[in-house]
């Protein structure tokens, strides 16, 4: 199984593509915190997202980055199994 962004999180339609997350990205850039309808321009730039998704999308990401700011993520170990050199 391919893993997306946050694809096991909850709800139906909670799968991202790379192109929707770039999207996302880029509309946040745009509408900040202090943008009427934030969350409703965000929707709309991304596509196919509801304001209640991209808003909880915001919020998990915000989460993750803030798990992995205080040191709590292990740090992932790139060494390829097997190798000798």
């Amino acid at each position: 199984m391919a893993s997306s962004y946050h694809a096991s999180s909850h709800g139906s339609n909670s799968s991202w593509t790379p192109k929707q997350n770039k999207l996302f990205e880029k509309a946040l850039a745009i509408y900040d915190k202090d943008t009427p309808d934030r969350w409703q321009n965000v929707a709309k730039a991304v596509g196919g997202k509801s304001a209640e998704e991209v808003k909880r999308h915001y919020d998990r990401l915000v989460e993750d980055v803030m798990y992995i700011e205080s040191g709590r993520a292990p740090i992932p170990d790139y060494k390829t199994k097997g190798s000798n050199s």
